[in-house]
């Protein structure tokens, strides 16, 4: 099993490409190798190959990135499944986690994150627990975004060390990520690769 994320920038338009495309890059480039786990195409949207277990993650790291940017916002469908054709580019594999995750991505509408496996109990499990996590994280401003990569990207640190790589104060850092709520992400991240080991 594998996971495709499919996403593009909501409000791309609005912003200079230079501004936004580094931050997807340094995003997408964490969790693999480009274009044969991710490519970027039609100029806002992308598509990312990873672990099922690492899927959620991904795409809340890859939401930090893109929101450090005032207005701007991504949508992302997790697609759970299957690859049958393993082409030197993502946008040219197929299989079922590339159709759950394109289907997934066609219906969120208003909705900036959703998965889709095929599992109806599992599925409909975690698309509640995203529909309420994403009334907060929609919401992140700058500064609460670029503390919540930072927190992401040292998960051994605690505050006061994630305060002076950025530079700020310990109650700062701290303000933030209760904000952001950051530890019930977490703990939704850890709740889903638990449900997700039981399929």
């Amino acid at each position: 099993m594998i996971a495709i994320l499919t996403g593009d920038i909501k409000n791309s338009s609005e912003h200079k490409a230079n501004k936004w495309l580094p931050l997807l890059k340094e995003a997408l480039v964490k969790y693999g190798k480009e274009p044969k786990d991710w490519e970027i195409y039609r100029g806002d949207s992308f598509q990312l190959q990873t672990k099922p277990e690492n899927a959620l993650e991904a795409a809340v790291y890859i939401k930090a990135c893109i929101k450090q940017i005032r207005h701007l916002d991504v949508r992302i469908g997790i697609g759970l499944g299957n690859k049958n054709h393993d082409a030197p580019k993502i946008t040219e594999s197929n299989g079922s986690a590339f159709i759950n995750s394109g289907g997934c991505f066609e219906n969120l509408k208003k909705q900036t994150l959703g998965l889709k496996s095929g599992h109806g109990n599992f599925d409909e499990t975690i698309n509640l627990m995203l529909l309420l996590s994403t009334m907060t994280m929609d919401n992140w401003l700058p500064a609460t975004s670029k503390t919540v990569k930072a927190a992401m990207e040292h998960p051994n640190t605690n505050q006061s060390e994630i305060a002076s790589i950025l530079g700020k104060s310990q109650s700062t850092i701290s303000e933030a990520l209760i904000r952001s709520g950051f530890d019930e992400v977490q703990k939704m991240i850890h709740f889903y690769k638990a449900q997700l080991a039981q399929l």
